[in-house]
Protein backbone atom coordinates (compact mmCIF):
# COMPACT_ATOMS: atom_id res chain seq x y z
CA UNK A 1 0.00 0.00 0.00
CA UNK A 2 1.42 3.39 -0.85
CA UNK A 3 1.53 6.37 1.66
CA UNK A 4 -1.45 8.30 0.02
CA UNK A 5 -3.59 5.12 0.10
CA UNK A 6 -2.41 4.56 3.93
CA UNK A 7 -3.25 7.98 4.71
CA UNK A 8 -7.14 7.75 3.21
CA UNK A 9 -7.25 4.02 5.10
CA UNK A 10 -6.09 5.73 8.58
CA UNK A 11 -8.63 8.70 8.20
CA UNK A 12 -11.57 6.09 7.35
CA UNK A 13 -10.50 4.20 10.55
CA UNK A 14 -10.30 7.34 12.73
CA UNK A 15 -13.36 8.91 11.04
CA UNK A 16 -14.95 5.40 12.08
CA UNK A 17 -13.58 5.39 15.90
CA UNK A 18 -15.38 8.74 16.32
CA UNK A 19 -18.69 9.03 14.24
CA UNK A 20 -20.39 9.02 17.68
CA UNK A 21 -19.01 12.46 19.00
CA UNK A 22 -20.20 15.04 16.60
CA UNK A 23 -17.68 17.90 18.45
CA UNK A 24 -14.69 15.80 17.69
CA UNK A 25 -13.11 15.95 14.13
CA UNK A 26 -10.31 14.42 12.33
CA UNK A 27 -7.50 17.05 11.75
CA UNK A 28 -4.86 15.05 10.07
CA UNK A 29 -2.75 12.22 9.44
CA UNK A 30 0.77 11.69 8.82
CA UNK A 31 2.94 8.71 8.03
CA UNK A 32 6.91 8.97 8.45
CA UNK A 33 8.91 6.96 6.39
CA UNK A 34 9.52 5.10 9.56
CA UNK A 35 5.85 4.01 9.48
CA UNK A 36 5.15 6.54 13.15
CA UNK A 37 1.93 7.56 12.27
CA UNK A 38 0.78 10.92 13.63
CA UNK A 39 -2.84 11.41 13.86
CA UNK A 40 -4.25 14.58 15.06
CA UNK A 41 -7.83 15.13 16.20
CA UNK A 42 -9.69 17.84 17.57
CA UNK A 43 -13.06 19.18 19.02
CA UNK A 44 -15.15 22.32 18.92
CA UNK A 45 -14.52 22.49 22.12
CA UNK A 46 -10.97 20.94 22.70
CA UNK A 47 -10.24 17.16 23.71
CA UNK A 48 -8.94 15.26 26.86
CA UNK A 49 -6.78 12.91 27.41
CA UNK A 50 -8.63 10.28 28.14
CA UNK A 51 -10.57 10.25 24.89
CA UNK A 52 -7.84 10.47 22.69
CA UNK A 53 -5.89 7.87 25.00
CA UNK A 54 -9.05 5.87 24.33
CA UNK A 55 -8.99 6.37 21.18
CA UNK A 56 -4.84 5.61 20.69
CA UNK A 57 -5.89 1.89 22.12
CA UNK A 58 -8.34 1.11 19.42
CA UNK A 59 -6.93 2.39 16.52
CA UNK A 60 -3.75 0.60 17.74
CA UNK A 61 -5.15 -2.46 18.19
CA UNK A 62 -7.21 -2.44 14.95
CA UNK A 63 -4.09 -1.76 13.26
CA UNK A 64 -2.45 -4.75 15.16
CA UNK A 65 -5.62 -7.30 14.04
CA UNK A 66 -5.44 -6.21 10.22
CA UNK A 67 -1.77 -6.59 9.90
CA UNK A 68 -2.20 -2.79 8.19
CA UNK A 69 1.76 -3.01 8.60
CA UNK A 70 3.30 -6.05 7.98
CA UNK A 71 5.25 -7.57 11.11
CA UNK A 72 3.36 -5.25 13.24
CA UNK A 73 6.40 -2.33 12.21
CA UNK A 74 4.72 1.07 13.37
CA UNK A 75 4.55 3.34 16.06
CA UNK A 76 1.23 5.20 16.46
CA UNK A 77 0.49 9.02 18.27
CA UNK A 78 -2.78 10.15 18.62
CA UNK A 79 -2.86 13.78 19.92
CA UNK A 80 -4.91 16.71 19.33
CA UNK A 81 -2.78 19.30 17.28
CA UNK A 82 -0.44 21.23 19.62
CA UNK A 83 0.32 25.15 19.25
CA UNK A 84 3.46 24.09 16.67
CA UNK A 85 0.67 23.00 14.32
CA UNK A 86 -1.08 25.70 11.96
CA UNK A 87 -4.64 25.67 11.55
CA UNK A 88 -5.65 23.88 8.69
CA UNK A 89 -9.71 23.48 8.81
CA UNK A 90 -12.09 25.60 9.13
CA UNK A 91 -13.63 24.53 12.27
CA UNK A 92 -10.56 24.70 13.65
CA UNK A 93 -10.24 28.47 12.52
CA UNK A 94 -13.85 29.06 13.90
CA UNK A 95 -13.03 27.30 17.51
CA UNK A 96 -10.16 29.74 17.86
CA UNK A 97 -11.68 33.07 17.42
CA UNK A 98 -10.37 35.53 19.55
CA UNK A 99 -7.18 34.00 20.44
CA UNK A 100 -3.88 35.57 18.89
CA UNK A 101 -2.55 34.69 16.31
CA UNK A 102 0.27 34.75 13.77
CA UNK A 103 -0.12 34.91 10.09
CA UNK A 104 2.06 34.11 7.05
CA UNK A 105 0.45 34.63 3.87
CA UNK A 106 1.56 33.31 0.10
CA UNK A 107 3.94 35.84 -0.55
CA UNK A 108 5.49 35.78 2.90
CA UNK A 109 4.27 39.04 4.99
CA UNK A 110 3.56 38.50 8.54
CA UNK A 111 0.48 39.62 10.45
CA UNK A 112 -0.17 38.88 13.99
CA UNK A 113 -3.39 40.27 16.24
CA UNK A 114 -6.32 39.15 17.51
CA UNK A 115 -8.94 36.75 15.12
CA UNK A 116 -11.80 38.00 15.39
CA UNK A 117 -14.19 36.75 12.18
CA UNK A 118 -14.46 33.98 10.29
CA UNK A 119 -16.58 33.04 7.13
CA UNK A 120 -16.59 30.99 4.21
CA UNK A 121 -14.02 32.84 2.05
CA UNK A 122 -11.86 35.35 4.68
CA UNK A 123 -11.08 35.60 8.20
CA UNK A 124 -10.86 38.69 9.96
CA UNK A 125 -7.74 39.56 12.25
CA UNK A 126 -7.62 42.79 14.73
CA UNK A 127 -4.04 44.29 14.43
CA UNK A 128 -2.69 47.19 16.43
CA UNK A 129 -0.34 49.36 14.78
CA UNK A 130 1.38 52.58 15.47
CA UNK A 131 2.64 54.57 18.28
CA UNK A 132 -0.94 55.35 18.87
CA UNK A 133 -1.74 51.69 19.19
CA UNK A 134 -4.24 52.15 16.58
CA UNK A 135 -6.74 48.86 16.07
CA UNK A 136 -7.35 47.75 12.51
CA UNK A 137 -8.94 45.07 11.32
CA UNK A 138 -7.55 42.91 8.30
CA UNK A 139 -9.45 41.05 5.84
CA UNK A 140 -7.38 37.92 4.59
CA UNK A 141 -8.69 35.88 1.95
CA UNK A 142 -8.41 32.20 2.61
CA UNK A 143 -6.43 31.77 -0.58
CA UNK A 144 -3.79 34.42 0.56
CA UNK A 145 -3.05 32.07 3.78
CA UNK A 146 0.18 29.97 3.68
CA UNK A 147 -0.25 29.29 7.30
CA UNK A 148 -1.54 29.98 10.40
CA UNK A 149 -0.80 29.46 14.13
CA UNK A 150 -2.36 30.26 17.36
CA UNK A 151 -0.08 32.42 19.39
CA UNK A 152 -0.26 32.58 23.71
CA UNK A 153 0.01 35.85 24.51
CA UNK A 154 0.87 37.04 28.41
Amino acid sequence: MKDEEQILALEQKVEQLIRDEPDLFLVEVKIKPTNNIKVFIDGDQGINIDRLVRYNRQLYRQLEEENFFPNGDFSLELSSPGLDEPLKLHRQYIKNINRFVELTDTEGQKTEGQLKKVNDEAIEIETIVGKKKEKIIKQIPFQRIKTIKVQIKF
